[in-house]
């Protein structure tokens, strides 16, 4: 029989290891399903970072990875809007100024788009529902997804031979939305494809 103290270290050691797997295997494995999933996103890096820094739940699968793609896409627009309508109340030259109202609106209505998408995507059924079904919820999100990523664009159309500081800000926040809207979008598309099951994450 081993000595006391070598049963000791033994026991300490076996309660070390548990602990660690458990605590860093689902996360590396929720890493897996990220860097694989954003390997081909309109914007990979942009992916891989938001989606690996999301505070959100642990994610386990393709769903609940559009799910956050389409939360982070939100967060931004939400945070857009905000600075937008400060811009519009100090902006003076008519010209910027209508540019900039036309954004608001148009980042208003992309919030409200990804609302909807997420809300879809929340209620998102992969089994025990019919093909048709299905396809049906997801068009729905791709639906409202793209829109959303129109209204983005069409922000920065708005501001075709504006130049000055009011631009330079407004495309560094849309251009941002833009970006993880498209990401966004892309996961959608391929929880479509998979029909939201293949691809799951085992702790």
């Amino acid at each position: 029989m081993a000595p006391p103290h070598k049963l000791f270290l033994a026991a300490i050691l076996s309660a070390v290891i548990v602990a660690t797997t458990t605590a860093y295997g689902p996360n590396s494995a929720a890493e897996d399903i990220v860097h694989s999933s954003c390997l081909h996103a309109s914007y990979p890096s942009l992916c891989v970072r938001t989606l690996s820094t999301y505070s959100g739940p642990t994610i386990t699968n393709r769903r609940e990875l559009a799910q956050a793609a389409v939360k982070i896409s939100l967060s931004h627009a939400q945070s857009a809007a905000k600075k937008l309508a400060a811009v519009r109340e100090t902006v003076g030259k008519k010209r910027v100024k209508a540019a900039v109202v036309d954004c608001v609106e148009m980042i208003g209505d992309s919030v409200d788009e990804l609302s909807r998408t997420l809300g879809v995507l929340k209620h998102l059924h992969a089994t025990g529902v019919s093909a048709n079904e299905f396809r049906w919820q997801m068009s729905n999100a791709q639906t409202w997804a793209s829109a959303a990523l129109t209204d983005d664009d069409t922000c920065l159309d708005g501001f075709k031979g504006v130049e000055g500081k009011v631009k330079t800000a407004v495309k560094h926040w849309m251009t941002k939305v833009a970006k993880v809207t498209s990401n966004a979008l892309y996961m959608i598309n391929q929880l479509g494809e998979s029909r939201g099951v293949p691809h799951v994450v085992r702790s």
